[in-house]
């Protein structure tokens, strides 16, 4: 596909688009297509051999002329299977139409219709987001960074849980009180890190893994050691 000139999308859309009423016309005021259909408003489609940012940049200027708006390219097995619903999604909160054009013959599948985007949030996810910031201690993470593990509150928890255990075992009454964890219990249990060992019933200890979890963790246990020492 990467061979194909962009020109030889313009046929299949093109016939498509007759075969459902519209007059086509290409290269019209910078416009890569533009079709109508009796008084209705023109459609017009921007034209790519692959999906990019110049794609979408020559689209969304194609607002100024109309609603109607579609972004065409040659599909690809590779970029449906990773992005496929991601890509949706962009166009849909554009108000963009999706056209792919697939296989060797090029055939015309209109993905996305446009249409004005009316976003919803999610609140529950909005309050994770908001507890997820408020129970972090200090900036232990740095945006963009990747393969590599955050300091989540989930693990700032299982830290002051190691903190607490540092000293010998535990009941998990007394590691609730000493390390200020009320959702002590369930990260001892789940013991999602491998930190932790249960002595007996009720009774925890740190695991080979979890005495080293303060050194990988440095920087996050300086922060809370502080956090200790200031309450």
């Amino acid at each position: 596909m990467s061979a194909l000139p962009e020109s030889a999308l313009f046929a299949p859309v093109e016939a498509y688009l007759e075969s459902q009423g519209y007059r086509v016309q290409g290269e019209v005021d910078h416009c890569d297509l533009v079709a109508r259909r009796g008084d209705e408003p023109p459609v017009v489609v921007e034209l790519k051999t692959r999906l990019n940012l110049e794609l979408i940049l020559q689209a969304t200027e194609r607002f100024a002329l109309t609603d109607a708006v579609y972004i065409a390219f040659p599909s690809s097995a590779a970029l449906w299977r990773r992005h496929w619903r991601r890509v949706r999604k962009l166009c849909r909160r554009l108000g963009l139409g999706l056209i792919t054009l697939d296989g060797e013959e090029l055939l015309v599948n209109v993905r996305l219709d446009p249409a004005p985007y009316r976003p919803r949030q999610s609140r529950p996810r909005g309050r994770r987001l908001l507890a997820e910031f408020e129970h972090r201690v200090g900036n232990a993470n740095v945006g963009g960074v990747t393969r590599t593990a955050l300091v989540t509150a989930y693990r700032l928890d299982a830290l002051r849980c190691v903190l607490a255990l540092r000293d010998g075992p535990l009941a998990l009454r007394d590691l609730r009180e000493r390390s200020g964890v009320d959702r002590a219990a369930p990260i001892l249990q789940k013991d999602h890190f491998g930190w932790f060992e249960r002595v007996e019933r009720g009774v925890y200890e740190l695991s080979p893994k979890g005495e080293q979890a303060p050194e990988a963790f440095a920087d996050a246990v300086g922060k809370l050691e502080r956090e200790l020492e200031a309450s």
